[in-house]
């Protein structure tokens, strides 16, 4: 199995934790832009390199790899303006948010356990 499947796993958990909680925002993986599928290896690449890291170290992760590619803090999501509300520490996020990450890494280790991963 590729990173890059895992990477669809948990963009598809992801979407589908928005969509119950009323955000229909994201595209499925296959119309996904470049950017966030990027994003998503990404982090499984930095979970892969450091195992113990938590899910309020993954986040730092997630807006460290967002600012190096331009983003910014904006109170709305906005791709081609580069901006994102969940710019700030994770204590800040609403709990919804802060689930994505917990949600995330548990897929990306319980694939590891299961696949060989390329």
């Amino acid at each position: 199995m590729k990173i890059e499947d895992v990477a669809k796993v948990c963009h598809e958990a992801n979407r589908a934790l928005c969509e119950s909680f009323g955000d229909f925002s994201q595209k499925p993986w296959e119309d996904s832009p470049d950017w966030q599928k990027e994003s998503a290896v990404a982090g499984i690449r930095a979970l892969i390199e450091k195992p113990d890291m938590t899910p309020s170290e993954l986040h730092d992760k997630w807006c460290l790899h967002k600012i190096s590619q331009g983003w910014t803090f904006g109170p709305i999501k906005d791709a081609e303006r580069k901006t994102h509300p969940c710019l700030v520490s994770y204590g800040e996020l609403p709990k919804n948010e802060q689930a994505k990450d917990k949600i995330f890494r548990a897929i990306v280790f319980k694939m590891l356990m299961i696949f060989d991963l390329e």
